[in-house]
């Protein structure tokens, strides 16, 4: 939508933006210090200066503007005074809402979703990241066909209004309906892709770094495994998901995934069309929840990253909180902390603090979770003997007359396809009578 009528335009000169805001009761807003802040940061990221901001304290939003009749004059004042060109509301709105404001200012208004999807637009790299954002266009852009053909007389449905005849508004309709469709069909093709994949790696643990967006997970994902991977201090640095090898301190490697930030109120529609990229957070054994314990709104942020989990049915993934940026911290506000996020990790992308910690704790969950079993498997089963020793850790193992028996440790997910095979081929387990020690 970089370049789209109702988007911001990244190619063009910078727009100046005056950001206004809802604080509606019980809502993110609300509890927010800074309420201006996020929404702040979010248009800078789109490339535009904001010039200006006010909020506006409502109980219920007002179905015409959504803000009160007295705040849009005072958006007009403020736009005016600071030779404003847009206008950025820190709400989504319907699309009669976006007509009548722009009417009654006389410029551009762009809504919070509307500026997630220009940001992602511009962000995206490569094949993948571009479909989804498309898709997330075509599904935004769908229930605003309407406002954007109201000089069209709508003939739906009366004879000769069909087939050659119909509207150019219904035309619109059914070619974003079969966009919509083809692109979701290329996107489930890249899912499934990345889905074998995923089964097929080398190596059967995958944590998943996920938070808040600009909490440093790309820059842990760097200082874990030495990768070199793109770091920049914005939001939605990173689009697409990066996988990396991180070999722990016992020499054990798992997979590490970097996924792209969330915030408070992502657009629905971005989360579904992202979801092959979101594939690793699905899939993952361990969530490493980073945050930036510097950050006045970190428990909003917390909060905003376990309602995405939960659009994708993944809350229930076990997770590991860790505050980053400790280093940022004062003395007063780490008690605080502390207090507050008992069970949290603290560490420091930065000066290196906690990181120590946080692998021997992962290595920990690691066997804590894992499934420690003595098998026995027939020798003459080729296939699924290579299929243990791919996925599994082998603590031991030997040959008898007729089968291969073995100690292994293996995450749930891979026992939970390799069991019916091995009871099928007559195979045996039990539970193994110690665990292993991996040096």
């Amino acid at each position: 939508m970089g370049s789209t009528k109702d988007g911001i335009d990244s190619n063009a000169l910078v727009d100046r933006a005056i950001v206004a805001t809802l604080i509606l009761p019980g809502s993110g807003a609300d509890r927010a210090v800074d309420p201006l802040q996020e929404i702040s940061g979010l248009v800078e990221a789109a490339g535009a200066k904001v010039v200006g901001g006010l909020t506006q304290r409502l109980t219920k939003i007002n179905p015409r503007t959504a803000f009160g009749r007295g705040k849009v004059s005072e958006i007009l004042d403020l736009a005016k005074a600071n030779d404003a060109t847009l206008v950025v509301v820190d709400h989504d709105l319907s699309p009669g809402q976006g007509r009548n404001l722009e009417k009654d200012l006389g410029m551009r208004v762009v809504d919070r979703t509307e500026l997630i999807l220009d940001i992602f637009a511009t962000r995206a790299q490569t094949n993948q990241a571009k479909l989804q954002v498309e898709l997330a266009q075509m599904e935004y852009v769908k229930t605003r066909l309407k406002r954007m053909w109201t000089h069209l007389e709508r003939t739906e449905g009366a004879v000769g209004s069909r087939g050659p005849g119909e509207t150019q508004l219904e035309t619109d309709r059914r070619l974003v309906g079969a966009k919509v469709t083809s692109l979701k069909r290329k996107l489930k093709e890249i899912e499934n892709r990345r889905h074998r994949e995923a089964v097929a790696r080398e190596y059967p643990y995958t944590v998943s770094l996920v938070g808040y967006t600009n909490s440093g997970k790309s820059s842990m994902l760097k200082k874990l495994t030495s990768a070199d991977v793109y770091i920049a201090d914005q939001l939605f640095a990173t689009l697409d998901t990066r996988v990396r090898y991180w070999t722990l301190q016992d020499t054990r490697k798992v997979v590490l995934a970097d996924t792209v930030g969330f915030v408070r109120d992502l657009p629905h529609n971005l989360v579904a069309s992202f979801h092959a990229t979101l594939e690793e957070t699905i899939n993952a054994d361990l969530l490493v929840h980073l945050c930036d314990a510097s950050d006045p709104d970190l428990e909003l942020n917390i909060e905003a990253v376990n309602d995405v989990l939960q659009q994708l049915d993944a809350i229930n993934i076990p997770s590991l909180l860790v505050l980053n940026k400790w280093d940022k911290v004062d003395e007063q506000l780490a008690i605080e902390l502390r207090h507050k996020y008992p069970d949290a990790l603290y560490a420091s992308v930065h000066d290196g603090f906690g990181i120590d910690g946080l692998d021997s704790t992962v290595a920990a969950l690691v066997d804590d979770w894992s499934l420690h079993l003595e098998i026995e498997v027939p020798a003459t089963e080729g296939k699924l003997l290579a299929e243990f020793n791919h996925h599994a850790m082998i603590v031991r193992e030997h040959y008898d007359e007729s089968n291969w028996v073995a100690h292994i440790s293996l995450a749930p997910r891979h026992w939970n396809a390799l069991r019916p095979r091995l009871e099928e081929c007559g195979g045996r387990f039990s539970a193994a009578s110690e665990r292993p020690h991996p040096q």
